[in-house]
């Protein structure tokens, strides 16, 4: 079985002359990841638009990181009667006299999450076109095959490169000329010793490379452009693979930095065979409800987070040695990379609702080996083995993402290997730690800040300024400490360790009575946001985690107003604004440059990932309304064939249309979408099954 999401594109592109700027299928955006950390990624329509679109991207060990290997595949075929067609949409010159029409692309789909696209050559001629990457090698095959028509079509890929890392700028030198090598039907293609060797394979009858080094100059990036970074650069076009198809055959093309032998191993029907038995059994692993439409769509991009880290070496050497393995979060693609704080929070809906128990166990096993100073790191930058830990709340979610894990796997003997690093933790929290962050003695409650560091989720920064510092007191970071300390308490006991969990108890017991004394705001009706620092009474979604947590800290009598406050003010069909839209610095538009973006991140801007945490609150004041708070998270089944298709954007709009902004696949926001979908079912699925 076959789970399909089809776009039927009959007027979208194709026929004529057409730009790419009249295309409306260039803001259709498809992703594929290998479990490691690379990916391949473009348009639906073939225009490169953004930096990090490519054929493939792959992820080596640092300090080299994510690379872009192959930048763009330039599609043409020529049919017998001398006609020739452009099957992708990106401008270039050419030296024929006469530009290429453009192959009429009939149908987009994914196939169990991968994409497929048809194209209606004329004359009952279709061809159609694959993309899938072995799990766990840097490795992309794209699949062309003509499924219908009886004369030859003639096929050309003409790989362009930019060998770089994947977020340099496309200005950097181009490293030409690239040396071209070959060996039989083996072709490597090197810029120097900075990169890695790419290698190319083509599968099919009658196929030949011919080597013909040419630059495509002027290459114009339009995101890149609307984004206020450098978009335009140069490609090298080393050559052009060549190929006779008929009716029936295929042909696929290999690019890789894999070695030979193991880009040999397999022929591409084995790899196809293998991934589509890995994600069949991906489906199968899920609980229940998961399994079909929109939540099985969302299972399988929950797979595209998942990670084996490979560039941390030190680390995977001591966590084998250990007898366990390495795993991590990609937070969001194309820029993110491993996140605590989104790791932790995602950890429920993409490894426990999905049944990867044992990844779940393995990525809290690598950060618990990161710890220090009480703290698991923030973020690990690209292409370095150390981690950054200016956060507050990571270390936080960290107890609430063992919790949950627990809860699902009934794994109690992760415990007591666990527990010495969890009261480390909370005696580094007692006593005072890194940024700030401790204890206030007088009444209970946890502070944070360091100058010029944003230590919360709400973490833009423009320049030297945080543009949300929350230095004090935050509502969430307490009400993630207060479960953080039942949480512990409740192990101890568990483990017979009475008397400090009864010093835990009262700390707890001492934070909640001057959360509630202090945090209720008479005058508004909800939480104050922060206290003792930059204090602010701004209506914002944090107060939400007063509430939805299973230890909520806030006393029930408030839950409803809060909870209704948060409804009228900061809810959308995409999740929550980040600031309720009468607030002085509302931003209605994430649009711009950096610095425009930034400033609007976390000011009005809507999060996908807070639908969460909003519906865990609105349950538990509206317990017997569960299909209304299915409601809540509806409109994410067309959003999947909004932007990234098949997966949910990191950001919104503040306002309709609500137009999807930022990563066009975030790991919290999947993963609490998918969560939501196994406590409350998946409703009416709009993909279908084949």
């Amino acid at each position: 079985m076959n789970l399909v999401r089809r776009l039927v594109l009959e007027d979208a592109s194709g026929g004529g002359h057409r730009g790419p700027e009249d295309d409306p299928i260039r803001s259709l955006e498809w992703l594929v990841a290998n479990g490691i950390g690379g990916y391949a990624s473009g348009t639906v329509s073939g225009a490169i638009t953004r930096r990090f679109h490519g054929a493939l991207i792959a992820c080596h060990p640092a300090p080299l990181g994510r690379v872009m290997m192959v930048n763009h595949l330039a599609e043409s075929v020529c049919l017998a009667d001398g006609k020739g067609l452009e099957l992708d949409a990106q401008p270039r010159a050419r030296e024929r006299e006469r530009t290429l029409e453009r192959a009429r692309l009939i149908e987009f789909r994914t196939d169990d999450g991968l994409p497929v696209w048809r194209y209606d050559l004329g004359e009952g001629r279709v061809l159609e076109k694959r993309v899938t990457m072995p799990h766990r090698q840097n490795t992309t095959l794209v699949t062309y095959a003509i499924t219908a028509g009886e004369s030859l079509v003639h096929l050309e890929i003409e790989p362009w490169l930019h060998f770089r890392p994947h977020e340099g700028s496309l200005a950097l030198p181009l490293n030409e000329p690239y040396a071209v090598t070959e060996s039989g039907d083996h072709y490597e293609i090197s810029a120097g010793a900075a990169f890695p060797v790419l290698r190319l394979r083509v599968d099919g009858p009658r196929s030949s490379f011919f080597v013909k080094g040419h630059v495509v100059h002027g290459v114009a990036y339009s995101i890149e452009a609307s984004r206020g970074y450098d978009a335009t650069g140069d490609l090298y076009a080393p050559g052009v693979f060549r190929c006779d198809l008929r009716v029936g055959e295929q042909v696929t093309l290999t690019a890789s930095t894999e070695p030979w032998d193991v880009i040999d191993a397999m022929t591409p029907a084995d790899i196809a065979r293998c991934e589509g038995g890995r994600r069949a059994r991906l489906l199968s692993r899920a609980l229940p409800q998961l399994r079909s439409g929109t939540a099985a769509e969302l299972v399988l991009a929950a797979d595209q987070f998942i990670i084996d880290p490979p560039g941390r070496v030190a680390s995977k050497t001591v966590t084998y040695a250990s007898g366990d393995e390495a795993r991590s979060v990609i937070a969001g693609y194309h820029w993110f990379t491993d996140w605590g704080r989104d790791t932790m929070i995602s950890l429920e809906g993409l490894t426990l609702v999905t049944g990867r128990f044992s990844d779940a166990r393995y990525i809290l096993g690598t950060f618990a080996r990161y710890v220090k100073d009480g703290l698991i790191p923030n973020m690990f930058p690209e292409g370095k083995a150390a981690g950054l830990y200016h956060t507050a709340d990571a270390t936080l979610w960290f107890f609430h993402a063992i919790d949950r894990y627990l809860a699902y796997s009934n794994d109690r003997a992760l415990l007591p290997s666990i527990l010495p690093t969890l009261l480390s933790i909370a005696e580094h929290h007692a006593g005072g730690t890194r940024f700030g962050i401790g204890v206030d003695s007088r009444d209970g409650l946890l502070r944070q800040g360091a100058p010029d560091l944003p230590l919360t989720w709400m973490d833009a920064k423009v320049g030297d300024l945080v543009v949300t510092p929350r230095r004090g007191k935050a509502v969430e970071i307490n009400a993630l400490y207060y479960n953080a300390l039942r949480l512990l308490t409740g192990w101890l006991t568990e483990h017979g360790d009475e008397s400090t969990a009864k010093l835990y108890a009262g700390r707890a017991a001492l934070l909640r009575a001057s959360f509630n004394a202090r945090f209720w705001c008479e005058e508004t009706g909800y939480l104050y946001d922060v206290l003792d620092g930059d204090d602010s009474r701004a209506m914002r979604p944090n107060q939400l985690l007063a509430i939805s947590l299973p230890h909520p800290v806030l006393d029930e009598r408030h839950w409803a107003a809060v909870v209704s406050k948060c409804e009228e003010q900061l809810l959308t069909p995409m999740g929550l604004r980040s600031l309720g839209k009468g607030e002085p610095d509302y931003k209605s538009c994430y649009f711009g440059d950096l610095r425009a973006r930034d400033l609007a991140y976390h000011q009005g801007t809507v999060w996908a990932w807070l639908i969460g945490p909003f519906v865990d609150a609105w349950l538990k004041v509206h317990p017997g309304e569960r299909s209304t708070a299915l409601g809540f998270v509806r409109a994410f089944d067309r959003h999947l064939s909004e932007a990234c298709i098949g997966s949910i954007s990191e950001v919104f709009d503040a306002e309709p249309p609500y137009t999807a902004r930022g990563c066009i696949a975030q790991a919290w926001s999947v993963a609490e979408v998918l969560r939501l979908f196994a406590a409350l079912g998946s409703g009416e699925p709009r993909a279908s099954t084949e």
